[in-house]
């Protein structure tokens, strides 16, 4: 109940003569030594009418949620604090009761300032007592709050310095606060933003980090150690050896109080203090390392979530602002990750089905997967057989001869070999850039029947060095097929054979240049300088149709998915909602999305790009066989998609693509790409194949579209 019969400023100024040098009441309190007068009383009384009766109160930190696509599977939790905040409402009673019992008996009785507690202060300390402070709750709360919005290190100073000057603004602030807000509300704000030790921060955090369980279901004995633990969050703290003695000492002190208070009766208080308590006193998980889902292996998935926030303006001017926020905002974020595509996509980067014991993959191969939804760029799915961690004590050396003696990033790393970034460039996928001049030669009106004299090596007029195995006649860039195919052979025929002496012709035909802008439109980033300045000048690159350039699971996926989608390409997002902590949507993350391609055109690449994986196109002209011919009786729905290898197999790629999704796959030695050892096409078309099976198992298929006859025969 809260008294409004007399004046609190009076109380206060007659506090003032009997206990405040200076205008400060509480400074012979905390402060014995100093001496006391009438004129400094007066004084005192006139600075404490000066002060000001607000304050900026800005939100304390809170935990920010990851989940997965569902909205309900906790993927992980970022914070720099340890803290949500709950309403009084979702707090057992008990728990109330108990902090007041704590740390402000005379709560429900004074208006921010305790009168009396100042005074039995003020005479305790002078007679050589144990040292009291005469801080009410809400004067503890002004405390915290100031020290949580201060600016400078200065303001920081004052908020928490041990001064008579930060005592009297104490008061006048808590003075002007109970005018503001009622005592449930006091409460609890005081409840959420106290420390509770062993990294909780708030009630809620404290309920789970010692008994695991929500705070409306507290019981008495665990509302009391937990409110006893304010006062000496550290030493107290029960999940240690030390402070279990100290806790328990205290909960005995705070169930008296609640005694003394007719909270509780003797008797609750001597079975609660008997009562056996089990404290978890374990630390909530933060951060992608943490992940709540071990066997989902979506720690590559969170860290790319993570990377892209630190790029969104929307969340700060930089990339430290970002993280802050993302660390002290209390966001909700709803990730793009499909359960069911992240743990078919863990499960086949760990074990690749039918291999076989030949294939197997080395120590330091990894086998990258990434699976993007056409349409939407949503990220669903990214993993590798590595551990997202940190940890690189166990680690094997790396491959790589210039980093002779460092550790390499297997079995852990959190470097984003699956996305790429500033440590990783990518990795060259070999003929899976044919369709980049397939696309740009029907985007200049070649039919998918165009046909070209397939030679077993072609002499291009593409320069290259002289003393490369790709040369001819001089310095002519000379590639030949793996084959001995020779021959007429249209678009069809040659994707699914993948015959470099049809695309490279083809390339130069339409121009690289063009075929580079393809790439580029559909997503292909050129990381490395050497790529990038290749890309700017691109009319003599001859090599680009056959993958030399290197790329990332994550790009190339989302390339083919832009085909997929008819041409239109969503820059890929780990995300599908995000809300601030006050449950509104934050305009980040959404799909942006443009049409870069012709949608016959598109439709007329997917149709070819169903020959290589043993579908059939729409006008029944893909050959027998195909470098993967068996993926389509694997995945057992309509698939387009391409294999890629690169020079001496360095590397082996697949990506393939249903209408609602899109999967690729690069195998190679991330430490050391340019690896002497030869990467298997089993390994990876199978993990590749399969991921795409299981992440839509239950999805109903839905067939490509087929192309303009048009597109395919020309006329």
């Amino acid at each position: 109940m809260r008294l409004r019969g007399r004046s609190v400023l009076s109380a206060v100024s007659s506090l003032l003569l009997c206990g405040l040098l200076a205008g400060v009441v509480v400074a012979a309190a905390t402060f014995p030594a100093l001496a006391v007068s009438g004129l400094a009383a007066k004084s005192g009384a006139d600075h404490f009418e000066s002060l000001p009766t607000t304050f900026d109160v800005l939100p304390a930190p809170q935990i920010s949620y990851v989940y997965a696509s569902d909205g309900k599977t906790l993927l992980a939790m970022m914070y720099d604090e340890n803290r949500r905040d709950v309403p009084i409402t979702d707090v057992a009673p008990v728990m109330a009761q108990a902090i007041v019992a704590a740390e402000d008996t005379r709560f429900y009785q004074h208006h921010g300032v305790d009168a009396k507690g100042v005074a039995r202060a003020f005479v305790n300390n002078q007679n050589g007592g144990d040292q009291q402070g005469a801080s009410t709750l809400t004067m503890q709360y002004v405390r915290q709050v100031s020290a949580y919005t201060a600016r400078t290190p200065q303001e920081v100073v004052e908020a928490t310095d041990k001064t008579p000057a930060r005592k009297v603004r104490e008061m006048k602030l808590a003075v002007a606060l109970e005018k503001k807000l009622s005592k449930a509300q006091i409460l609890e704000r005081y409840l959420n933003i106290s420390s509770y030790g062993h990294g909780a921060y708030g009630i809620f955090a404290a309920s789970h980090v010692y008994f695991n369980k929500d705070p409306k279901d507290l019981t008495l004995p665990e509302a009391a150690l937990i409110a006893g633990l304010v006062k000496a969050p550290t030493t107290n703290d029960p999940a240690t050896a030390e402070g279990l003695p100290r806790a328990l000492d205290r909960q005995k002190y705070v169930l008296d109080q609640m005694v003394t208070m007719g909270y509780i009766t003797g008797q609750q208080a001597d079975e609660a203090a008997a009562a056996e308590l089990t404290i978890v006193g374990r630390r909530t998980p933060e951060g992608c390392e943490a992940v709540q889902r071990a066997d989902l292996g979506a720690g590559f998935m969170c860290d790319y979530l993570r990377r892209w926030w630190l790029e969104q303006p929307a969340f700060g001017a930089d990339a430290y602002e970002r993280q802050n926020k993302l660390r002290s905002g209390g966001y909700t974020i709803v990730s793009s990750m499909s359960v069911q595509a992240q743990a078919a996509t863990f499960k086949y980067a760990q074990n690749q089905p039918g291999a076989g014991n030949s294939v197997k993959l080395g120590d330091s191969d990894a086998a990258m997967l990434a699976a993007i939804e056409p349409g939407t760029g949503r990220v669903q799915a990214l993993a590798t057989n590595r551990n997202f961690s940190n940890d690189q004590t166990h680690n094997g050396a790396s491959t790589n001869p210039a980093k002779k003696g460092q550790k390499g990033n297997y079995p852990n790393t959190t470097v984003p070999l699956i996305t790429g970034g500033p440590e990783i460039l990518g990795y060259q996928a070999g003929s899976s850039f044919k369709m980049f001049s397939a696309v740009a030669a029907l985007e200049a009106g070649l039919p998918l029947s165009h046909t070209e004299n397939v030679q077993k090596q072609f002499v291009s007029d593409y320069p290259v060095d002289p003393s490369s195995p790709t040369a001819c006649n001089g310095a002519h860039y000379c590639p030949k097929n793996s084959g001995d195919q020779a021959g007429d052979f249209n678009m069809w025929q040659s994707f699914g054979m993948s015959l470099n002496t049809y695309f490279v012709p083809l390339q130069q035909k339409v121009g690289a240049e063009k075929v580079v802008d393809v790439a580029q439109r559909l997503g292909i980033q050129f990381r490395s300088s050497n790529d990038a300045k290749l890309a700017a000048d691109a009319h003599q690159w001859g090599a680009f149709t056959l993958g030399v350039s290197d790329t990332t699971p994550l790009d190339l996926a989302n390339a083919y998915a832009t085909l997929a989608a008819d041409g239109k390409f969503c820059a890929p997002t780990p995300i599908v909602e995000i809300r601030d902590f006050n449950g509104n949507k934050i305009d980040a993350g959404s799909p942006q999305c443009r049409q870069v391609v012709d949608p016959d055109v598109a439709r007329a690449a997917v149709d070819m790009a169903r020959c290589p994986v043993g579908d059939q196109s729409a006008f029944n002209a893909c050959p027998d066989g195909g470098t993967a011919a068996g993926v389509h009786g694997q995945v057992d729905r309509p698939v387009a998609g391409k294999t890629g290898t690169t020079d001496s197999e360095k590397s082996a790629t697949f990506v393939v693509m249903a209408k609602q999704l899109a999967v690729a796959g690069i195998v190679t030695d991330p430490d050391n790409p340019q690896t002497n050892k030869t990467m298997s096409h089993p390994v990876i078309n199978n993990a590749v194949a399969y991921t795409l099976k299981g992440a839509l198992a239950g999805v109903p298929a839905v067939n490509f579209t087929a192309p303009s006859h048009a597109k395919a025969f020309g006329g």
